[in-house]
């Protein structure tokens, strides 16, 4: 590994206790706070969702650089239409402006694009833009990025149910084949690992409605630092508070 990408300009970022083999496999952020930064220094909100674009970028190259297969950030969900039209214009505007940009970067640095929520909803440029940029970065193997966009986990949860209540109609499964393993298959998130860390930025103490199945047994990691804040400093302490910690999975680890 390059250990070099770790040097800033007025300091270095310690990772001399961070254990490369207790890294976690999928990492999953709640991305919060990009309005109240932007409230605090008396700029409109778009100022704060536009310097948490800048975030998904440093944090997506770190995590790429210290191999971490998943990344699912919580970009925009079901509830997220109820803001006023204007916000959701730009949001959807720096969507767009982030995947045009960075589809290079991507490609750079080995990161695969998908998407999970109901993509059919979003406007139609978003929808054309995430296209090309799943397209163009489909080969690449070092980082899946998985960006929830129109995402809500009990609307994950019920579209799973009609599934599977719709194959049972039709002959395809039966009750007594219904288990967890099973159930997953139906979710958007069939193709990836559930989280083992779940990071909160923005001070806030919820979950608000993501991953609501995957997160079972998640790791969760809280600070106060709003996102557009939230440092690559900040990623690393999150790893290694992970690292500390003893997963059991309900059972009982025995000396």
């Amino acid at each position: 590994m390059d250990f070099s990408i770790f040097r800033k300009k007025n300091n270095q970022i310690d990772i001399s206790d961070l254990d490369f083999r207790k890294m976690p496999r999928h990492i999953a952020i709640i991305m919060d706070g990009n309005g109240r930064w932007a409230k605090k220094r008396g700029m409109p909100r778009y100022f704060g969702h536009r310097a948490g674009v800048e975030t998904v970028r440093r944090v997506v190259k770190f995590c790429a650089k210290l191999n971490v297969p998943y990344l699912t950030l919580y970009a925009f969900s079901t509830e997220n239409w109820r803001r006023p039209q204007e916000e959701v214009n730009v949001l959807m505007n720096l969507l767009v402006e982030y995947i045009e940009k960075e589809t290079d970067e991507l490609n750079r640095e080995g990161v695969r694009l998908t998407v999970i929520g109901e993509i059919s909803e979003l406007p139609e440029k978003a929808r054309i833009a995430l296209a090309q940029g799943i397209e163009k970065t489909c080969h690449n193997n070092r980082l899946n990025l998985i960006l929830a966009l129109n995402y809500g986990g009990r609307r994950e949860i019920v579209e799973a149910a009609r599934k599977i209540a719709y194959e049972i109609k039709n002959g395809k499964l039966s009750p007594e084949q219904i288990d967890e393993k099973v159930f997953a298959n139906y979710l958007y998130t069939k193709e990836f690992p559930d989280p083992d860390l779940l990071i909160r930025p923005s001070g806030e103490i919820r979950i608000s409605n993501f991953l609501l199945w995957q997160i079972a047994y998640s790791e969760i990691w809280l600070t106060d630092v709003l996102w557009p804040d939230f440092s690559e400093e900040h990623l690393l302490q999150a790893i290694k508070d992970y690292q500390k910690r003893e997963r059991r999975f309900g059972g009982v680890n025995y000396p």
